[in-house]
């Protein structure tokens, strides 16, 4: 057996789409150890130690292309090796490579299956990759919330499209006090009410929340004096929200991180009282698992893929992501110990949760069962 992979990175940048990426690698590598795997990454320009290699698996890198020739070469990268080595299945972890997919599908006959994450597998409306989805063999749909949205809007036979929700690594995320260090880099004392926010500061991602969360602040103040909030993230859209610092006076309370090292992401959980991230256009949000992994509260948008990741309000807060009142009231009840929902404060439970229904050994064991369902049906 053969499997092609076509991966956009999971070495050099760390996403939502990246993390599910490498998770899938792994699970199918530990399902099938003796399979041979091609694996293509079209950003990625080597490997690293981050991700367990097993001896047949081989990467293929683009990302030394010039960017604007780098979709060409991507693509004649995988067409070629497609037509030379045939292999049994094409696996994409990104649903734009699924029109390279059809077209050695119809020349081959080689099957395909994609994986489907969340607001870029929504309205489609470019026939060529509608055609495309139509076609694939299954389709991974990284949430319940994404499955429902392309059987409505793109008309795909129910039993093509599975849900396979996002996992994380419950060994790294972990329980543990506040670290000193980060204690010591922000200025802050071990008593004071943290909230954190993880997200790509990006204008296109503006709907992840984190500046309804700076307008829901003076309000936060009134009732919490000496809460701060730190934003982790980079992208266009920080010189926006150092305006908006400005403008309600929140330089004192506020820490704009920046970009960290993947290595302090769960000192980071660790270091916050509450995890808030009230989006309204979430697939499904791995930051929400790793955080709950660590025994934190979660605040999150009541849309969406975040009500599937925190079980529908069992697992953490939903809130009307354009409601600031809502979101300051939540976020001070959480801090103040009152919401009510006992198990926010239930840091083991919290954590047991999430890995029974996130783990990546539930995860492997979904996957598992689609693909041999799918071997014993062709």
């Amino acid at each position: 057996m053969h499997f092609h992979i076509w991966f956009p990175n999971i070495f050099e940048m760390k996403g939502g789409i990246q993390v599910y990426s490498a998770f899938l690698l792994k699970a199918l590598q530990s399902l099938y150890p003796k399979i041979e795997y091609n694996v293509f990454l079209k950003h990625d320009t080597c490997s690293l130690s981050n991700i367990s290699l097993i001896n047949n698996t081989k990467f293929h890198f683009a990302g030394k292309t010039h960017i604007k020739l780098r979709s060409l070469a991507f693509a004649t990268q995988i067409l070629g090796h497609g037509f030379w080595q045939r292999p049994n299945l094409v696996i994409t972890s990104h649903i734009n490579f699924t029109v390279a997919a059809y077209l050695l599908k119809r020349l081959t006959g080689i099957p395909y299956w994609t994986v489907a994450h969340g607001i870029e597998a929504w309205n489609i409306e470019h026939p060529t990759l509608k055609v495309a989805l139509k076609n694939a063999d299954r389709i991974l749909a990284a949430s319940k919330c994404t499955r429902d949205r392309l059987l409505q809007e793109q008309n795909l036979a129910p039993d093509k499209v599975l849900a396979l929700p996002n996992t994380f690594d419950a060994q790294r995320f972990q329980i543990a006090p506040k670290p000193d260090f980060l204690l010591k880099r922000y200025g802050l004392n071990p008593e004071q009410p943290i909230i954190l926010t993880v997200a790509r500061l990006s204008k296109s991602e503006q709907y992840k929340g984190y500046d309804k969360i700076l307008t829901a602040l003076p309000q936060i103040r009134c009732a919490i004096p000496n809460v701060h909030y730190i934003l982790v993230g980079k992208g266009d859209d920080r010189p926006r929200l150092e305006e908006l610092i400005s403008k309600f006076q929140l330089q004192d309370c506020v820490t704009l991180a920046g970009y960290i090292q993947d290595h302090e992401l769960g000192d980071h959980y660790n270091l916050c009282d509450v995890f808030a991230m009230p989006s309204k256009f979430e697939g499904f949000g791995i930051v929400y698992l790793e955080a709950l992994a660590c025994g934190k509260p979660i605040l999150g948008g009541n849309q969406n893929g975040a009500v599937e990741a925190l079980c529908q309000g069992e697992l953490g807060v939903l809130v009307n992501p354009d409601d600031t009142d809502a979101i300051a009231k939540a976020l001070i009840q959480i801090l103040q110990g009152t919401y009510p929902n006992p198990l926010l404060y239930q840091p083991e439970v919290l954590r047991q949760k999430v890995i029974e229904l996130f783990g990546f050994e539930r995860f492997q064991h979904t996957l598992g069962s689609y693909l041999e369902h799918y071997f014993q049906s062709i």
